[in-house]
């Protein structure tokens, strides 16, 4: 089984460009775009794992609008502190720096441009195996 989050933003062509320079997401499947020439829907890809987004009309307030995260997302990375400097670089607003937790996962939080909140992680090396 697996699970595609389809993410709403107010400018699927700016989350398109910042997910790929931020987290290294790599477009993937076909592009719809309004007659107004902006992108509607876009599908992209990390590692085999798939996202979709897309622009749901004029109403819609991204979380950096409405003042409040609405969800998060919890992404699997090979290694969170080299995708963190990453991150860093293009510009995400980071949440949470990179740590380990009580869970055994080293992960870190950032926010897109739109207030969708990421954390990676990767799990780290257990001492019995």
């Amino acid at each position: 089984m697996s699970i595609t989050p389809y993410l709403y933003y107010e400018d699927v062509d700016a989350a398109v460009d910042f997910l790929r320079r931020a987290f290294g997401f790599k477009a993937c499947g076909q592009d719809m775009r309004g007659p107004d020439g902006k992108l509607r829907h876009a599908s992209m890809e990390l590692d085999g794992a798939l996202i979709m987004m897309g622009w749901p009309g004029p109403t819609y307030r991204s979380p950096t609008h409405l003042g409040q995260t609405t969800q998060n997302l919890y992404v699997h990375v090979r290694n969170a502190d080299e995708h963190f400097e990453q991150a860093r670089a293009a510009g995400a607003r980071i949440i949470e720096e990179p740590a380990d937790t009580p869970y055994g996962h080293r992960r870190y939080g950032v926010a897109d441009p739109e207030g969708h909140e990421w954390f990676f992680a990767h799990e780290l090396k257990r001492a019995d195996g």
